[in-house]
């Protein structure tokens, strides 16, 4: 990815789309914990639900007729697989360690992205860096930390890690696989995969997979909707024109986005960190905007 631009800024759509995104992604957490469905089957049937309503717009732009289209089907089938193992690792952090340090340590996936994209040739400045690592600390200050020295939460903590390189490299073969398939074609194939991985994963584990009550099945369309059209989706139109460590970086929002919504909805209260990590959140994401438009402004001196 030696030809794209790794700090430009969102413009015109891509900005409300992104601001929607967070929004979307954000209401996932509250559902989440709304909801008393195992995780694989809610993984299972969001996913199928979203190729479902992708399909559609998929076959309109008939991106099999491309010659390229196999190996940027192949992308986008190991992209469905990093983001059903994203899920998974996840769901697993949650289990095995704090919520507060599993969602510090997923948190890091704007540093993975923008190791993936240096290690395929793109550059990241000092001063990005910088940025993006202030505004962790901000997550961090959000969450509370709270690292616990056990083995248990050891193995929780390298899921959430693991979680996070996943996420990274979805957001990395998806803006890969989007240079020759319509985003709608993209994710059809994208969470068809996911779908299935789950789906098997639930059927070793013997989860239920149909049969609940119609409070469940609701829940679960507000997921789709919100989190998986509204936030997956929108993110991987922007992937079209922005870099995967941008889009990433916006989505560090999602941490105080979730904690407002499980106020609002479940009465759970947003840690005391919450108003000053938003704060030092902000400043790191202003650094980088800051070091975007310096080099914007070199560019056009010269």
């Amino acid at each position: 990815m030696r030809d794209r631009d790794h700090t430009k800024m969102p413009q015109g759509r891509d900005i409300p789309m992104l601001l929607l995104g967070i929004i979307g992604i954000g209401t996932s957490g509250p559902i989440i914990a709304l909801s008393a469905m195992p995780i694989l089957t809610l993984i299972f049937w969001r996913n199928l639900w979203g190729t479902m309503l992708m399909a559609p717009f998929a076959r309109r732009h008939q991106d099999w007729k491309n010659p390229a289209f196999r190996r940027a089907a192949l992308i986008a089938v190991a992209a469905g697989s990093a983001l059903a193992l994203h899920f998974i690792c996840f769901f697993l952090a949650m289990r095995f360690t704090t919520v507060a340090a599993g969602t510090a340590l997923t948190a890091l996936q704007p540093l993975f992205t923008a190791y993936f994209m240096v290690r395929l040739g793109g550059h990241i400045p000092s001063r990005a860096w910088i940025g993006m690592v202030i505004s962790f600390i901000g997550v961090l200050i959000i969450t509370g930390i709270d690292f616990q020295i056990s083995t248990r939460a050891f193995i929780g903590d390298v899921c959430a890690i693991a979680c996070a390189a996943l996420a990274a490299l979805y957001m990395t073969l998806g803006a890969h696989a989007q240079r020759t398939l319509n985003t709608s074609t993209y994710t059809t194939i994208c969470y068809f995969v996911c779908s299935i991985d789950a789906l098997i994963f639930a059927l070793i584990k013997g989860d239920k997979i149909v049969g609940f009550e119609a409070r469940e099945w609701l829940l679960l369309l507000a997921l789709t909707f919100g989190a998986q059209i509204l936030g997956h989706t929108l993110f991987n139109l922007t992937l079209k024109r922005l870099s995967p460590a941008i889009v990433s970086l916006v989505i560090f929002f999602e941490v105080p986005v979730s904690a407002i919504l499980a106020y609002w909805w479940i009465g759970q209260v947003p840690p005391q960190g919450t108003i000053p990590g938003v704060l030092v959140l902000l400043f790191g994401c202003v650094i980088f905007v800051l070091r975007n438009r310096e080099t914007e402004s070199s560019t056009k001196a010269q």
